[in-house]
């Protein structure tokens, strides 16, 4: 059925024309080879199918390729994905630096390994360690410290206070002090939404 739109009826006329022009041509190029013509068109067959996919399942192979990135679930919320080991994670924007934090809700602080605090440029010989906190490992000190910005999915917060651990640490801890300033967070399922 054809538009009633005049100018859509001329679109639909060059479309149809153009189309047919560039399947003659595709035609007379493979006119003495139709397998190979069979074969690419397969081939961009299946490109097409895939990008297809690809975008379909886009947000849960940024999970995969990118564990710990924010993706925003609307204006005021943003979303992130369990990884295998059941915990989550999150990459922090700290003072410029990129930090893989695990979300640590039993943290009462945003706690910093000292490579981390390197890594954004604390002066490590300043710092005091007066500051013990209670862990499954015993009693560990920390000094505590003040982080200009701290920028998690488009949320930015600037004088986060924090504490750097004086002990051993492998992995950055976000804890309350931090998931206080949102509204409110939540588990659901896989995901853990935190709201602004």
């Amino acid at each position: 059925m054809l538009p009633d739109d005049p100018d859509a009826q001329a679109r639909l006329f060059y479309l149809a024309l153009l189309g047919m022009v560039l399947a003659g041509g595709v035609f007379y190029h493979y006119r003495a080879r139709l397998g190979a013509a069979v074969q690419h068109a397969a081939i961009w067959l299946l490109i097409f199918l895939g990008v297809t996919i690809a975008y379909g399942f886009k947000d849960q192979l940024s999970s995969q390729l990118y564990p710990g990135t924010a993706r925003p679930v609307d204006e005021r919320t943003i979303e992130l994905r369990r990884a295998d080991d059941g915990h989550f994670y999150a990459r922090v924007r700290v003072n410029g630096a990129e930090i893989r934090f695990m979300v640590d809700t039993g943290a009462t602080n945003l706690v910093l390994s000292r490579q981390d605090a390197r890594r954004i440029g604390l002066a490590m010989d300043s710092l005091n360690y007066l500051l013990p906190s209670s862990t499954a490992n015993g009693t560990v000190y920390g000094a505590g410290v003040v982080l200009e910005r701290v920028e998690l999915g488009g949320f930015v917060d600037t004088d986060v206070r924090a504490v750097v651990n004086g002990g051993q640490m492998n992995i950055s801890l976000l804890g309350l002090t931090y998931l206080d300033r949102f509204r409110r967070f939540s588990v659901e399922g896989d995901r853990l939404l935190l709201s602004r």
